[in-house]
């Protein structure tokens, strides 16, 4: 089998607690995935996310086509082996990334014909050629092609981008279907290390990538519930819910959520995509949501904006954003935050990360990206435990 999923408690809000089977590994739910966009997440090398906890994280399937190119990967045995993780991992489509890029893409029926972010190349992706290219990289889950659309759109606008991403979702299946057996580790690639040598033909003969559908409809209700519905008519062993986190106010996100869970199954896992901020993840987790994933721990850290709680002793207390950057840290020789056992604040001042910050140099992103990605996964931790004792 290419996944199964255990709910082991649930709460009165909605919030599962449970257990996701993969061909890489177990992970346990609701999970934060951070986001390895081009196979790195960035800034954190692979052994700190292993002693941070890291169960599964995310590849950018547009960029890894783009750079170094997935044949490439499949021929050095996989994304997995490339980069050297040996835990579960997560493709996207590279449906999101062709909606940023409105001012260089074409769609059609049939796919999308889009210039290169890197050098203005020509390009074209259709749902085979998605599932082809995250066939190639070879991670434990992969996504549908979708069209994502923009906020603020129409709901005529809307109900026909949701029309080609249900038709989009329906070739990708059947070309997963036909082909899913062909992942890179399955061939035992002789280029794998030592380092993971696990990753080998033993273990993970016969079995496959799953993948997941996309819930879109944008910020409507009734095309969200149509979408679900189809979606699930699809059987699919797993769903997400995209379109979100594009601009739209707090509360629509969380209400989309909400009116899409309603429609999904109960015993498969749920993904929403790109969200959001430390207590957003938490609400929704509390909703019933088993995975997310955002570029913010890392993308934030870099600019110099951390995590903390209000009361560094109470971890379910409210979330502070902090700028390091501040004059007022230049002689600060607390941590980032008193109550946090992450690596960064186990050894390193505010006033010295501020100082790294202030010189430019490259060790601020590395301190401050680990930091915060203690921070969301310290987070989940939590509530599954509070979700283990419902």
């Amino acid at each position: 089998m290419s996944l199964s999923f255990e709910i082991a408690a649930t709460s009165e809000t909605g919030g599962r607690r449970g257990e996701l089977s993969l061909p890489h590994g177990t992970v346990q739910t609701p999970v934060f995935m951070p986001v390895g966009t081009a196979a790195t997440v960035k800034a954190v090398p692979q052994d700190v996310l292993e002693g941070l906890n890291a169960e599964i994280i995310l590849a950018n399937t547009y960029h890894l086509y783009l750079r170094p190119g997935h044949e490439l990967i499949r021929e050095l045995g996989g994304v997995h082996r490339f980069m050297s993780w040996a835990r579960p991992m997560l493709t996207d489509s590279g449906g999101f990334q062709v909606f940023s890029l409105a001012k260089l893409r074409k769609i059609t029926s049939e796919g999308v014909e889009f210039r290169s972010h890197l050098d203005g190349s020509k390009h074209f992706f259709s749902p085979e050629h998605s599932m082809a290219v995250q066939i190639a990289l070879g991670a434990d889950i992969m996504m549908v092609f979708d069209e994502c659309v923009e906020t603020p759109a129409s709901w005529e606008r809307t109900r026909d981008s949701m029309g080609l991403t249900h038709a989009w979702a329906e070739r990708s299946r059947a070309y997963w279907t036909e082909h899913r057996g062909e992942v890179p580790w399955a061939r035992a690639s002789e280029l794998a290390s030592q380092r993971v040598s696990e990753l080998g033909k033993s273990e993970f003969e016969g079995k496959h990538q799953a993948l997941f559908g996309i819930v879109q409809g944008g910020m409507y209700a009734d095309l969200r519930k149509e979408s679900a519905e189809r979606l699930v008519e699809m059987e699919f062993p797993g769903y997400a819910i995209g379109g979100l986190a594009v601009g739209e106010p707090r509360e629509v996100t969380r209400e989309m959520i909400a009116r899409t869970l309603e429609f999904l199954p109960k015993d498969k896992p749920r993904y929403v995509m790109g969200v959001g901020y430390p207590d957003e993840i938490e609400e929704y987790a509390r909703m019933g949501v088993d995975m997310m994933d955002c570029v913010l721990p890392t993308r934030a850290g870099r600019h110099g904006l951390l995590f903390v709680r209000e009361d560094p002793m109470d971890r379910t207390s409210a979330v502070v954003r902090m700028n390091i950057k501040k004059q007022e840290y230049a002689a600060d020789q607390k941590p980032i935050d008193e109550g946090c056992g992450c690596p960064t604040c186990r050894r390193y001042s505010r006033a010295y990360l501020r100082h790294l910050f202030a010189c430019g140099e490259p060790l601020a992103g590395t301190l401050n990206s680990i930091h915060n990605l203690s921070f969301y996964l310290e987070t989940m931790e939590r509530v599954r435990g509070d979700l283990g004792r419902s």
